[in-house]
């Protein structure tokens, strides 16, 4: 493919930057028969879903590779170039093959107890003396996360409970880390976080369940948070669903009602925040507009918001931004993408590992992989 030039405003510092494309990574020098694909605007480097499944579908149940395609062509189309799988039971290895298609970095498979998670999904724990061993697999088949299941309803009692002691976490997420990978859970509740924050885990998923405790352990342990915002919002209609365990129905309404206190003050004590949809199953993909949207409403700047969808979350998951050197994926605005979903949502230009796409995700130059 021919070399290609784009120029336009960059973030978070708004400077002018001007950038030239040749074999698919990022150039500072300049390339003299370049064609200018671009100029003016604002360019970022791609964004990022840093929680989502591809492979589950929306409504329920797994895809095909087809479907695994389709859905990854969806967030490409959006803008969303980097996506962190936070647990699938569809191996998407295959989509790696695929040039044109965003770069998926894989927690494996979610690991719980029999029964305690969404049936299907997990890999289930019968003794959780075998959670270190389980967690190490995982850590092997995916790409430097592993993500567990720290809470979800006990019918016996319920309500939301932890799915393991605090003594075996910390075993657990040892494991994970003399395997290199980075260990992330899956809470909701109140009463998990404290076992897996002290034992060492690297981020916590939703986290509606924190309190000033947790958030003071989070930001002593360096703990990250990707709350799923708009996920939160269906937290009404599980309760509604749920007639049979009233006090669990009420845990989740009140979770949903004070999500944005919890997570504003999680912001302002310094914890880190990423962006994530939970895109597959109860999520469309392609949300990552809304997930920024609904951080800015619970007090993130409009920049900081962004960023936990771009630069920020990008360094954070080891890749690179628009640097010399880095793979030509970025993302191109006629307008200041900070104006809101309706902005961000609909890029000018897709620009994946040099292959220039429109927002509807077909190739508009350079060969795809595919065939």
């Amino acid at each position: 493919m021919s070399a290609m030039r784009v120029r336009g405003r960059g973030l978070p510092d708004g400077t002018e930057i001007d950038l030239w494309i040749d074999g698919g990574v990022l150039s500072t020098e300049p390339i003299s028969d370049a064609e200018f694909v671009h100029d003016g605007g604002w360019i970022l480097p791609g964004l990022v879903d840093a929680h989502c499944h591809v492979g589950i579908e929306y409504g329920g149940g797994h895809t095909d590779l087809s479907g695994s395609i389709r859905q990854a062509e969806t967030e490409r189309g959006v803008g969303a170039l980097l996506l962190r799988d936070a647990g699938s039971p569809v191996d998407t290895r295959a989509l790696d093959e695929y040039e044109d298609l965003p770069r998926i970095i894989r927690a494996g498979r979610h690991i719980a107890s029999p029964k305690r998670y969404i049936p299907g999904l997990a890999i289930d724990i019968e003794d959780e003396s075998q959670l270190p061993e389980a967690v190490a697999q995982q850590a092997r088949f995916g790409d430097g996360w592993v993500k567990l299941v720290g809470d979800w309803i006990d019918r016996s009692v319920g309500d939301l409970r932890p799915l393991w002691n605090d003594s075996i976490l910390v075993d657990a997420i040892a494991a994970a880390h003399a395997e290199g990978a980075r260990v992330t859970a899956h809470v909701f509740g109140e009463d998990a976080l404290p076992g897996l924050i002290a034992a060492g885990i690297d981020c916590i998923e939703h986290g509606t369940g924190l309190t000033d405790e947790t958030v003071e352990m989070m930001v002593d342990h360096g703990t990250a948070l990707v709350p799923t915002l708009i996920n939160i919002e269906t937290f009404p209609g599980i309760a509604d669903s749920a007639t049979r365990y009233p006090v669990y129905a009420r845990h989740m309404r009140a979770l949903h009602e004070r999500v944005a206190d919890t997570v504003g003050r999680a912001h302002d004590a310094g914890i880190p925040i990423y962006a994530g949809t939970d895109a597959g199953g109860s999520i469309a993909h392609g949300r990552i507009a809304d997930e920024v949207a609904a951080l800015a409403a619970v007090g993130l700047s409009p920049t900081d918001a962004l960023g936990a969808a771009c630069w920020d979350a990008r360094s954070w998951l080891g890749r690179r931004g628009l640097e010399r050197g880095a793979p030509a994926d970025l993302v191109v605005y006629a307008e200041d993408p900070r104006g809101g979903p309706d902005v961000l949502s609909n890029p000018e230009l897709v620009i994946l590992r040099g292959r220039v796409t429109d927002r509807r995700g077909r190739t508009r130059s350079g060969a795809a992989a595919r065939g």
